[in-house]
């Protein structure tokens, strides 16, 4: 076969074949086509098949008029498959009578978790007080999570045994408290500062009924002139008893943490035996 036959048949295909699929009038007659024209024993695919027969220099001309002629069947193929597609869609919908007064399908009602309800009262109840969302990320340097927090180099709540620690070029962990998020705010805004920092924190604990290596945290940051011991029992009290209830009995006691001073802890009589000893509160 000479370039010039090849030429010749690559034109016959085309003219033929775009007849062919101007006249289809069906999905199946489109697929037809594209099996005699495209397919493995298909028209073109069998002339294709002489180029090994030609010249380096002849192909250079016959293959781009092949392939070209290939794109072209297959563009116009395809193009005729997405209308007849189309055409079987509208047509079953238009045969389909819709009684728009049919009750529709139930939706079933999903519930809250838990953590995010006891989250959404405690962050109400700290709204009110005046205190503001703020944020911070998860995954943080041990400068924000320890040094800024006066947590040492060597305490033991930078050990492993306490702390995940995440492998990359700068050391970095997996949060262990949310006060991450005081030692970023106060480096990007000026007293006075009333904030509060919700959200889930990391411990490198076991699993248990009472320890979770994930568990969440919420805590408030209040700076100002003239704040004082007095401002923090009365934020505790009135957060614990938003919380419990106001007939909630509630004691402050002396405590130890390396980033405040002075410390406090806040213990509540159990809202459930009211300090009679339950399986709540194990007393």
């Amino acid at each position: 076969m000479t370039i010039q036959e090849f030429q010749t048949s690559c034109a016959a295909i085309e003219q033929e074949y775009k007849n062919k699929i101007a006249q289809a009038d069906s999905l199946s007659a489109v697929e037809e086509l594209r099996v005699a024209a495209l397919g493995r024993k298909g028209a073109l695919t069998e002339l294709l098949k002489g180029l090994k027969d030609f010249s380096i220099e002849d192909k250079k001309t016959a293959g781009p008029l092949g392939n070209a002629l290939k794109a072209s069947l297959s563009a116009m193929l395809d193009e005729k498959t997405e209308f007849f597609a189309a055409k079987q869609i509208n047509d079953e919908l238009n045969k389909t009578e819709i009684d728009l007064t049919l009750p529709g399908y139930p939706v079933a009602k999903g519930h809250r978790h838990p953590l995010s309800v006891a989250q959404d009262r405690m962050t109400d109840i700290l709204s009110r007080l005046g205190f503001e969302w703020a944020e911070g990320p998860w995954v943080e340097d041990e400068k924000h999570n320890f040094d800024l927090l006066n947590i040492p180099l060597h305490h033991p709540a930078r050990d492993a045994q306490d702390t995940f620690f995440v492998d990359g070029k700068m050391p970095l962990v997996l949060r262990t408290h949310t006060s991450n998020v005081q030692s970023r705010y106060m480096e990007k805004h000026k007293p006075p500062l009333r904030i509060m920092a919700p959200g889930r924190v990391f411990r490198n604990d076991s699993l248990d009924a009472t320890h979770s290596p994930v568990f969440h945290q919420i805590e408030g940051l209040y700076v100002d002139k003239n704040v004082s011991l007095a401002d923090l029992k009365s934020d505790l009290t009135a957060f614990m008893k938003g919380l419990f209830g106001n007939k909630a009995e509630i004691r402050f006691r002396p405590s130890f943490f390396p980033f405040t001073e002075p410390s406090v802890e806040v213990d509540v009589k159990c809202v459930f035996c009211q300090g009679k000893g339950c399986n709540v509160c194990k007393g």
